[in-house]
C-alpha cells in the first residue's frame, strides 16, 4: 500500500501498521521488564524492585524469558524498518544541526523523511544492543556449559552484559524525549497508529512531501 493510500479522513496519514505498533509495545514491555529485574540484580539497593515483581526467584527464572522476547521483537522490527533506516545526505546534515532539534526549532532542521537519524540512531543502537545482551545473556543464564578453557567468556559477559544494559537504558531515556517531548503527537501515533499531516509538515517534512506527492499523482 503506498502512502497516498494510506492517507485517512480528516488530515491524518497513517504512520505504524497494526503489526509495526504491537510489535513496538512486545519490545517495550519486555524491556521495561528487564530494566527493572535487571536493576534488581545489579544493586542490593534496587533489591526491592524483585521483591515486588513476585521475589527474587521468580525475577531471576523470567528475565532471560523476557530477554528472549525483547530479542525477538527487535529482530522482527529489524525485518520491518531496516531498509528504512539507512544513513543518507540529509541524515548527515540532520545531526550538523541537532542542536535546533533539541531546542525545537523545526523550521531550521533539513527535511527528515519517515525516520530523522535521531531515530535511525535508536534503531540500530536497539539493534546491536540487543544482539550483545542476548550473547552475553546466554552465557550467563548457561555458565555450567562454557568449559573451563573458554571461562574467559564468562568474564567477558560479566562486562558486557551491564554495560550493554546501560548504553540501553541511555538510548530507552533519548527515546522516551523525543516521543514525548521533542515531536509532540508521537507517542500517540505508536497507539492510534495515525498522525496529522501538521505533524508530517512539521517533524518530518521530507516525508510529509512523499506523501502528497503520492496523492497528487494519477491513479493508473
Amino acid at each position: 500500500m503506498s502512502q497516498a493510500e494510506q492517507i485517512i479522513p480528516h488530515g491524518h496519514v497513517l504512520r505504524y501498521t497494526l503489526r509495526e505498533r504491537l510489535t513496538h509495545w512486545v519490545a517495550g514491555f519486555s524491556y521495561v521488564y528487564l530494566l527493572l529485574t535487571g536493576l534488581a540484580f545489579w544493586s542490593p539497593w534496587c533489591f526491592w524492585i524483585a521483591v515486588i515483581l513476585g521475589g527474587g526467584q521468580v525475577s531471576r527464572m523470567l528475565h532471560p524469558w523476557a530477554g528472549l522476547i525483547f530479542v525477538g521483537a527487535v529482530l522482527y522490527m529489524y525485518g520491518m524498518w531496516a531498509g528504512q533506516m539507512r544513513y543518507t545526505d540529509i541524515d548527515k546534515a540532520w545531526w550538523k544541526a541537532v542542536r535546533y532539534y533539541s531546542t525545537n526549532q523545526d523550521d531550521k532542521m533539513p527535511p527528515a523523511g519517515r525516520y530523522n537519524a535521531g531515530q535511525k540512531f535508536l534503531f540500530w543502537g536497539f539493534f546491536w544492543g540487543g544482539i550483545l545482551l542476548l550473547l552475553s545473556g546466554v552465557v550467563l543464564w548457561f555458565p555450567e556449559y562454557i568449559s573451563w578453557n573458554l571461562r574467559f567468556l564468562r568474564y567477558l559477559a560479566i562486562i558486557v552484559h551491564p554495560a550493554a544494559a546501560l548504553f540501553t537504558i541511555g538510548l530507552f531515556m533519548i527515546h522516551l524525549y523525543m516521543g514525548l517531548f521533542a515531536e509532540r503527537g508521537a507517542f500517540g501515533s505508536v497507539i492510534r497508529g495515525d498522525v496529522s499531516m501538521a505533524f508530517a509538515k512539521r517533524y518530518h517534512p521530507g516525508w510529509y512531501q512523499e506523501i502528497t506527492r503520492q496523492a497528487a499523482a494519477p491513479r493508473k
